[in-house]
């Protein structure tokens, strides 16, 4: 899964996922006057989140433990992280609401896919990047430091440091 081979989901996998989703639902349902709760849930969830950072629920990953998050980060309501290959947040990222980030990818064959393999690629975002309401971020993309994407791109490349792109899918228009 980590290199982006094709494989199928076994039980260890499952298993994998059953934790996150048990996790999930203690984070999304900790009260918001319980923020101290609410932080041990999210650092239970997750592989690794930084000094400063807020994550709004809902939150939904496949795992979980292979997302990183820098220090002051924020995600806004509805993100959607499909974490079967890492996921790796830059510092003092601003991610709005309904975002998501899929590293899943699945084959054009029609016989592999009914088969059930899958693959999966990384998906890397700078610091200090703000990613607008409702983007998409495809399997295997970096994201540059500074970088603004527009409410609603897909991005399907990767984008380089300090430019502003928008779009479906997403292309730069200015430099920063």
């Amino acid at each position: 899964m980590l290199a982006g081979e094709p494989y199928r989901v076994d039980d260890e996998v499952a298993a994998d996922s059953v934790r996150a989703q048990k996790l999930m639902e203690r984070f999304n349902t900790t009260a918001p006057d319980d923020p101290q709760g609410r932080a041990e849930a999210l650092a239970d969830l997750l592989g690794e989140v930084g000094e400063g950072g807020d994550v709004r629920p809902p939150l939904s990953v496949d795992l979980g433990y292979r997302i990183t998050l820098g220090d002051h980060v924020f995600v806004n309501y509805g993100a959607v992280m499909l974490d079967v290959a890492p996921i790796r947040i830059g510092s003092h990222t601003q991610i709005g609401p309904n975002v998501q980030l899929l590293t899943p990818t699945h084959p054009l064959d029609p016989e592999e896919r009914k088969a059930g393999w899958e693959s999966a690629e990384p998906i890397t975002i700078g610091e200090n990047v703000w990613l607008g309401g409702g983007v998409i971020v495809c399997p295997g993309v970096t994201i540059g430091d500074n970088t603004v994407v527009g409410a609603g791109a897909v991005v399907s490349r990767d984008l380089p440091a300090n430019v502003v792109a928008v779009g479906n899918p997403a292309r730069m228009i200015k430099s920063l």
